[in-house]
């Protein structure tokens, strides 16, 4: 009897590319099936951008970003903003013997994981190498503006 065919899995980084190498990242991390855990966007004022109302879980993540700014040497997290299913972070390199994003994003995601008692996260991660100031201004501006534009998002549930 012939097994179905699984999917290929996509490649998720770039090859020889050396992740722990200077420079920044754009990362997206979203929850497992796009569950909407981490709160929610209210803009019942229309008068004022909307507002990110975190849930309990959504302000342990944003905690935990906070404390990730110090965790490591030579590691910033220049931009972040935590959505109701997913968070967006510009992450920069700066120093020697930086772990990779990939190790970065497993610790975080653990850390997170140990708070809340259960995974809350897909498998996987986005990441995006940011290449120039052009690319990362607009990233930085695409974060800062991600929850005015929340029900057009392709994470919007």
């Amino acid at each position: 009897m012939e097994l179905p065919k699984q999917p290929k899995r996509k490649i998720n980084r770039l090859l020889e590319y050396d992740y722990s190498k200077h420079g920044a990242y754009f990362i997206t991390i979203c929850t497992i099936d796009k569950v909407c855990i981490f709160g929610k966007i209210a803009d019942e004022d229309k008068s004022t951008r909307p507002q990110i109302i975190l849930s309990e879980t959504g302000q342990i993540v944003k905690n935990t970003i906070i404390q990730f700014m110090t965790k490591y040497e030579g590691i910033c997290i220049d931009k972040h903003v935590v959505m109701p299913n997913h968070i967006h972070l510009i992450i920069s390199i700066n120093g020697e013997n930086a772990p990779t994003i990939s190790i970065i994003i497993k610790q975080f995601k653990e850390h997170i994981t140990k708070q809340i008692g259960k995974s809350v996260w897909q498998k996987s991660f986005y990441d995006h190498v940011i290449r120039d100031q052009k690319d990362y201004d607009k990233i930085w501006k695409y974060i800062d503006t991600n929850p005015d534009k929340w029900q057009y998002d392709k994470y919007f549930i």
